[in-house]
């Protein structure tokens, strides 16, 4: 009985000093407002010391985030971007995973700045948009870079498709000139998010069989029925699609810490624990529970496939991603069918056990939501608006009016009164295999007859030639 006596007082005291070391910061701040109480001085130190030093640190706070910001968009403007056209060779029969090379070597461009670049230069890491655009049927591929890196995407992309060809071009969004009610032009786009976290994966090219290069006719390729339905427009219809991606410094904040946080493969491993929480076996370990030991986990025969595409996606390297398309069409040829359409072009990357696209932000009469529709003009401001962030390819280091009306910060019935307020872009972590899927060259088996391709192979001269 004295033993367990003193068990359970060694339980008490050993709670008490773990409430202790968790929750230190808070004892010391209730020891020192009970002494200011004690002697009169807990009004005088609010008013005094502790209204201007939560003042200090707000407008410090603010003036810091405008700092970075100014000095972030003034280095942005400095940077130069070129639109890249890559016209795919004739006979595409590698698979998927050479655009996934050619993103990890070409378009993963993440280093350590230190805090001269970063908060003086105001200093950022480049992105990059991966595009698919439909002039009136004839399908592009393109990407827009920095300039500066211009030749290493170039080497890259002949590195694994020696027979493509790339060229600088114009920017295609230039041709639709505004979507209001006296402009010869109407659009509808919308965004993209993912339904679960990230740490749940997309179906991907692995999934259908590509990574083992099957023979041509019994490919099954996810971005053909893209290619296709962009294929089939008709004159005076313009198709587009971007996924702009930047080498992912996404943070979470670490629970149990007061400035601590992880990166998003540490945020997978958490949600993989937390699926498991449910079939794991807890006991308190030794007797005089001093720690918790899991004996046993037993997850559902179901959830194996599910923990280990999630392992999987982690193995890669993953960037900050926002996806974008956007259906523009002369009013007399806009056509509701097409704008439909678009909306479903990602549907074979969708694992319902695992995760999907969903479409949000769309520049239609239902975006504020609530009982009454936006009205046409509205709906027209919004479409407009929705042409020139594609064009401007946003999703990264927004203007600060993104930030300050936006739907984020402006709660509904108040984001419509005066005047429709900005959509707020989301953006999350896809691997670089899900993205490899999502933009690569189909191979043969789609005979688009729209989609351009280098129709003659080249060839190394011979040796022999006289000189």
């Amino acid at each position: 009985m004295a033993n367990a006596g003193r068990s359970k007082e060694s339980k008490f005291f050993d709670y008490i000093e773990k409430l202790i070391i968790k929750y230190w910061p808070w004892f010391l701040v209730l020891i020192f407002g009970y002494f200011l109480w004690s002697y009169n001085l807990l009004f005088s130190f609010i008013k005094n010391v502790l209204f201007p030093l939560l003042g200090a640190i707000v407008l410090g706070r603010i003036a810091w985030i405008w700092w970075v910001h100014y000095i972030q968009q003034d280095f942005i403007s400095g940077i130069d971007f070129v639109l890249l056209e890559i016209v795919p060779p004739r006979d595409v029969l590698r698979s998927p995973k050479a655009m996934e090379l050619f993103i990890t070597n070409a378009l993963y461009h993440m280093s350590n700045k230190g805090g001269k670049e970063e908060y003086w230069q105001g200093a950022v890491w480049f992105w990059f948009s991966l595009e698919i655009a439909s002039i009136e049927g004839q399908v592009h591929f393109y990407i827009r870079a920095p300039t500066r890196v211009r030749g290493l995407i170039e080497t890259q992309m002949y590195a694994q498709y020696p027979q493509a060809q790339i060229k600088a071009v114009e920017d295609y969004t230039l041709a639709v000139d505004e979507i209001t009610p006296k402009s010869a032009w109407n659009g509808w786009g919308c965004e993209f998010k993912l339904e679960k976290p990230e740490a749940y994966p997309l179906k991907t090219y692995v999934d259908f069989g590509l990574d083992k290069d099957p023979k041509e006719e019994f490919k099954v390729d996810p971005i053909s029925p893209v290619v296709e339905l962009f294929g089939s427009l008709q004159k005076g219809e313009q198709m587009w699609m971007q996924i702009i991606i930047t080498p992912s410094k996404k943070t979470y904040r670490t629970h149990g810490m007061w400035f601590g946080s992880h990166d998003w493969v540490a945020e997978s491993r958490l949600q993989i624990i937390k699926m498991l929480k449910p079939y794991t076996n807890l006991r308190e370990l030794p007797p005089d529970g001093s720690g918790k030991y899991a004996v046993e986990v037993r997850s559902p025969k179901f959830m194996d496939k599910i923990i280990e595409v999630m392992s999987a996606k982690t193995a890669k390297i993953g960037f900050d991603t926002g996806i974008r398309v956007f259906y523009a069409a002369k009013k007399e040829a806009f056509d509701m069918s097409s704008r439909r359409n678009l909306r479903l072009i990602f549907r074979q990357y969708a694992k319902p056990d695992c995760n999907q696209l969903m479409r949000f932000n769309s520049t239609q009469g239902d975006a504020y939501s609530g009982i009454f529709s936006a009205s046409k003009k509205t709906v027209m401001i919004l479409a407009n608006r929705m042409l020139n962030e594609y064009r401007e390819r946003a999703f990264f280091h927004l203007p600060l009016r993104h930030h300050i009306i936006s739907k984020h910060t402006v709660p509904w019935p108040f984001d419509s009164i005066i005047f429709p307020v900005y959509f707020h872009h989301l953006t999350f972590v896809l691997n670089v295999e899900e993205i490899a899927t999502m933009w690569h060259f189909p191979g043969q088996i789609l005979k688009v007859p729209t989609l351009e391709r280098i129709e003659s192979k080249e060839a190394s001269p011979p040796t022999n030639l006289p000189i």
